[in-house]
């Protein structure tokens, strides 16, 4: 009986921890239109490891995404510009499925965390880069074999991939398009690679599923609320926050 309730606590605590974490995901992807797979793999990664994270988050960044990606009408034109980046980053993401994995003395919770302050910094100095036309063909397939890895290694797939996108002078409707497609595909490709690597779980899938209507609520209040508050400043505490996560994650480094 002990145990039994024990088990049940557990299971009680922990869906309650990833309900506040794709709540608070969620909203801050309806404010700032991205961030729901950082904040949510790197809030789980204080108290389970990234892959199980990653794992927790196919179904909530599939839908979300999806949502994103199909809103505009530029599906067609993006993906025919972008295949390069997208082949990518299903190549890196594929061939680094296995990190974390493998992963037995916490060097992916590291990464984690690295990932989270490269993309803080980028997000607090306002960094704007600009893409030539005749340097995107070469740049795309880099960018995405690189986002690939980092994803395989740490769920996050922001690094490099967003800021690449944002220099490559599109309207501010294509970003949004665009980022929904690069992360679309992302999210498909981590799924791949969890399932290659036997990750992926039926208990994990139905913890999944039940995220996705926290983060649907939280993304839709973060759309109301867009309008009502100043969205240089929530980015400014966003990126803040994931700092000093960041920072938190990787702290084994200096230990």
């Amino acid at each position: 009986m002990q145990t039994n309730l024990s088990f049940d606590t557990a299971h009680v605590l922990l869906l309650s921890a990833v309900t506040g974490i794709f709540l608070l995901a969620g909203f801050v992807k309806g404010v700032v239109g991205l961030g729901l797979p950082t904040v949510a793999v790197g809030l789980l990664g204080l108290f389970m490891p990234p892959q199980q994270a990653a794992a927790l988050l196919i179904v909530p960044s599939l839908a979300t995404n999806l949502w994103q990606l199909l809103a505009g009408g530029r599906f067609v034109w993006l993906l025919r510009r972008l295949w390069l980046m997208l082949a990518g980053i299903v190549a890196g993401t594929l061939l680094g499925a296995n990190f974390m994995a493998a992963d037995s003395v916490g060097h992916a919770t590291i990464a984690l965390g690295m990932a989270l302050i490269a993309y803080a910094l980028l997000g607090l100095a306002a960094a704007r880069f600009s893409v030539s036309a005749g340097k995107e063909k070469y740049l795309s397939p880099v960018i995405g074999l690189t986002t690939g890895l980092i994803t395989a290694a740490t769920a996050v797939f922001v690094i490099p991939a967003v800021p690449y996108l944002q220099a490559l002078n599109l309207e501010k409707d294509e970003l949004i398009q665009a980022l929904g497609l690069s992360f679309t595909v992302s999210t498909i490709a981590m799924a791949a690679g969890l399932a290659q690597g036997g990750a992926l779980h039926m208990e994990g899938a139905a913890i999944s599923l039940i995220a996705l209507l926290p983060a649907l609520g939280g993304m839709f209040v973060g759309q109301w609320l867009r309008a009502k508050i100043s969205a240089v400043l929530f980015r400014r505490c966003f990126f803040v926050g994931l700092l000093l996560l960041g920072l938190h994650l990787s702290s084994h480094l200096w230990r």
